[in-house]
């Protein structure tokens, strides 16, 4: 509410004029959210164990390092979450269509997975809801935004996929875009649970991402700067860019307590509402694609359960030692730090490819 506060006095004091740039309140969105997880973390995770005296169930045929995880609280998603909301609100502009379904998708998706956890810690049952009750509950959900974001976005761009590294090449799916962007939801929703298996490995990869789009969205809602990278200029897209930084800050303060050893996991509270999140970003800034290639390490994590999964039903064997993928290394002997400093290196360059998207038509 700051943002509005400040237009209604910047007449009798002109400096505050500066907090009508979208670059400078992302930058305070960045340090807010980041401000908020750090001053209440602790009290937080406090809170939480207190709350959850078995905390995070641990897979029976998982790592046997991950045994000494055993106690540690989840739901840590709840605090990324409210840091990020308080931030928007303090510095977006929520009257913002945009902005208005991003902070919808957040918190339905939270509620998703806050159920998710809720049944992990008080059944003591590390699947949690059933695969059908997700899947569907994901797709009422991501059909609900999508439609959304088709009363918003121009209609003659809703529904087209452009494709990076050229000026000009798109498909036009028509009314099949809905099952598209669904999947493209749902998948970044799951494939980011799916890594957040290790201290720190999935925050920092949603940090980058949300980085890269940080970017992305900036100039495809500047005329200026999409008309000279020949890329679609969507109006008022610019404001979703104070909400990643949101985004940003809040993953920022929350690897305080994650990295390893980890005081708190973010739980499916966090990962299926930042994955969906960061998802309906690209989605309404129209690169899809780029989603894919920013979040390449999600991608491939995914990818590798589907593979084990199948080959498991098609063969009665396995391709890796155990999945999602950063499973496989720990079984093959590599320690969980290397794994996810390693897995950083690759998220680093995924990101540094997806920007080159931007320059490379």
């Amino acid at each position: 509410m700051l943002y509005y506060l400040f237009k209604l006095f910047v007449s009798d004091l002109s400096i505050l004029n500066v907090f009508k740039y979208i670059t400078v309140r992302t930058g305070l969105c960045v340090i807010t959210s980041l401000l908020i997880i750090l001053i209440f973390g602790t009290n937080f995770i406090y809170k939480l164990k207190k709350l959850q005296s078995g905390g995070q169930p641990i897979r029976s045929d998982g790592p046997k390092t991950h045994k000494k995880k055993s106690g540690t609280p989840t739901m840590g998603g709840l605090l990324i979450i409210l840091s990020i909301l308080v931030s928007v609100f303090l510095w977006a502009d929520i009257t913002n269509d945009y902005i208005q379904i991003l902070i919808f998708t957040l918190i339905v998706f939270a509620a998703l997975g806050f159920y998710d956890d809720f049944l992990k810690v008080t059944k003591r049952n590390a699947n949690g809801v059933s695969v059908k009750f997700k899947f569907f509950t994901q797709s009422f959900l991501a059909l609900a935004v999508i439609y959304s974001i088709s009363f918003v976005t121009e209609q003659s761009i809703f529904s087209k996929i452009y494709f990076p590294f050229f000026k000009n090449l798109f498909f036009d799916l028509g009314i099949f875009y809905f099952i598209f962007a669904a999947l493209v939801i749902i998948g970044s929703s799951n494939a980011v649970n799916l890594t957040d298996g290790l201290d720190g490995l999935a925050v920092v990869p949603i940090m980058l991402v949300a980085a890269t789009f940080a970017v992305i969205t900036y100039l495809v809602g500047n005329v200026v700067f999409s008309k000279y990278l020949f890329i679609n200029y969507i109006k008022d897209t610019g404001e979703i860019t104070v909400f990643v930084g949101a985004i940003i800050g809040a993953c920022l303060g929350f690897l305080w307590f994650n990295s390893p050893p980890a005081k708190v996991f973010m739980g499916d509270t966090g990962s299926l509402s930042l994955g969906a999140t960061i998802a309906v970003v690209a989605l309404i800034i129209k690169h899809e694609i780029v989603l894919a290639i920013a979040g390449g390490l999600f991608v491939i994590e995914a990818l590798s359960v589907i593979i084990q999964v199948l080959s498991f039903k098609m063969t009665g064997k396995r391709v890796f030692a155990m999945a999602p993928l950063h499973h496989h290394f720990e079984k093959k002997g590599w320690s969980e730090a290397t794994v996810v400093i390693r897995f950083w290196i690759i998220a680093i360059l995924f990101s540094l490819i997806s920007l080159t998207t931007l320059k490379l038509r």
